[in-house]
């Protein structure tokens, strides 16, 4: 009986130094001063998701918007065939439903999703301004799994990037991601997306690009909170068909530790440099 209880109480000692430095080791990556490359691609992933997520929801909003005002060039949808959309009206609201199926479905910048949008809008089109709420069902973004919720406002105005009149968009993030390999992150922050060029073309998408400034606040598996601040507006080209900006820079602090990602000159690639503790290097962005 003795040999069994000092045998348990060793145990015990090593499952609570086990457990202790675990926690210890989480901490203490949390409170690092450090910032690494892969922590400034995994925000840029994020990033892509969220991005395209707005898009499909202003995609949509877009189509019913021309198919009620009856426009001389109707609006075509970006997405791709194999989504199904279901539009309700009811009273005053419109409600559609994008299936993009269990299978999944590729969108013309190259991601996957698969799962359901549901948005909802105004049937008002003729108000100066515009909210698009959505709610994310069993949504999955090149085999990450994004939840949460989403407010998109949007007006015609002036601003600092451009004076003439045009589409300005504000997105607030609340959403929690699980990558494929389990670690999940949190995100809240503002985004706003201004259409500096295309909007006088309302039917045709591609000749679109957007200017997008904006913060948010990820808190990392380890329990890490990077603040990701957008220095110099991104540049986002719909004619390069891909999920990257190709044009901006986002500073990135952690602590007492900062870096940049500067996604270059305007070229369509999948290229970006970060800097860090002074040395730059050049990467390549993943889907």
């Amino acid at each position: 009986m003795k040999t069994k209880f000092l045998l348990f109480v060793s145990l015990l000692s090593i499952t609570i130094f086990v457990g202790c430095s675990t926690n210890e080791s989480t901490d203490a990556a949390a409170n690092s001063k450090t910032i690494t490359t892969d922590d400034v691609v995994a925000n840029s992933e994020i990033d892509a998701s969220v991005d395209d997520i707005s898009i499909i929801a202003e995609d949509q909003y877009s189509v019913q918007q021309s198919a009620t005002s009856r426009t001389s060039t109707p609006v075509k949808s970006i997405l791709p065939l194999c989504a199904t959309i279901t539009t309700v009206l009811t009273n005053d609201t419109y409600t559609k439903t994008i299936d993009f199926g269990v299978d999944g479905c590729t969108l013309p910048n190259g991601n996957m999703v698969k799962g359901k949008i549901i948005i909802s809008f105004s049937k008002n089109f003729l108000t100066p301004s515009k909210t698009i709420s959505y709610s994310l069902v069993g949504f999955y973004h090149n085999g990450k799994l994004i939840e949460g919720s989403k407010t998109i406002t949007g007006e015609l105005k002036s601003t600092d990037l451009l004076a003439t009149v045009h589409p300005v968009t504000t997105h607030s993030v609340d959403v929690k991601i699980t990558f494929p390999d389990g670690k999940v992150y949190s995100r809240i922050g503002t985004r706003v997306r201004e259409m500096v060029e295309g909007y006088d073309t309302f039917g045709n998408w591609e000749d679109n690009v957007f200017l997008i400034w904006g913060y948010n606040i990820t808190t990392f598996p380890n329990g890490a909170k990077y603040t990701f601040t957008i220095t110099t507006p991104l540049r986002i080209a719909m004619s390069c068909k891909m999920p990257f900006p190709v044009k901006g820079v986002i500073e990135v602090v952690k602590n007492d530790a900062k870096a940049t990602l500067d996604y270059g000159n305007g070229d369509c690639d999948k290229l970006a440099k970060i800097t860090l503790n002074g040395a730059t290097k050049e990467i390549v962005l993943r889907n």
